[in-house]
């Protein structure tokens, strides 16, 4: 194995998961396989001309962005994500009628924060999937990646205050969205909490 063949291993290796997770987080998981390959394609063809002036990782999740960016502008995909959020129905079995979502308490810094960390549920996914694409974007990057303010904006392409005005409207959205649609209570352990599927149904009825 040649050296260029041993680094692009390398980076597969320690990459690859991140990006799957990124991607399927932006344009879901039906398409996540074949865009990460299409992204380490991508990083394969260009690690010759990377001159690290900017972090590798920066440079890898703009190329993510960039690929799922086309992936969501392209009609076949809109037509498909359209067809899905008018199919009223839920799968068997994806939804028990017990089902429910255990939140974090409310500290610091803001409930809306704490509820997308790492830990984020299913139920908060459906609501940060119905965000516009650039507010999304940004806010996977943000509180799921963990890339600060200004790597955001190299990776997307756009300046700091534009990254900064797009964090606060994703989470304004979320936070009315959560407010609307959640009836909220505390459960045995004293812990935020809502029922899933009720949230849920309720959300598909105003869209």
């Amino acid at each position: 194995m040649t050296n260029n063949e041993l680094e692009f291993q390398n980076i597969y290796n320690t990459f690859q998961p991140k990006i799957h997770f990124y991607l399927a987080r932006i344009v879901g998981e039906h398409e996540a396989d074949d865009l990460t390959q299409e992204v380490f394609l991508k990083v394969n063809n260009g690690l010759e001309r990377f001159r690290g002036e900017s972090k590798l990782s920066t440079w890898i999740y703009r190329i993510a962005t960039n690929v799922a960016r086309d992936k969501l502008r392209s009609p076949t995909f809109r037509n498909m994500v359209q067809n899905r959020l008018t199919d009223d129905s839920i799968p068997e079995g994806k939804m028990p009628t017990e089902a429910r979502v255990v939140w974090m308490k409310e500290k610091a810094p803001s409930v809306e924060q704490q509820l997308i960390r790492k830990e984020m549920n299913e139920c908060i996914r459906n609501f940060v999937d119905k965000l516009p694409d650039k507010y999304k974007t940004a806010l996977v990057l943000s509180e799921l990646e963990g890339f600060n303010n200004q790597e955001i904006a190299e990776v997307i392409g756009v300046s700091l205050d534009t990254v900064k005005i797009r964090l606060h409207r994703a989470r304004e959205k979320l936070k009315k969205e959560l407010e609307t649609h959640c009836d909220f209570y505390r459960d045995e352990r004293n812990e935020l909490a809502c029922d899933l599927k009720s949230a849920f149904s309720e959300f598909r009825k105003s869209d």
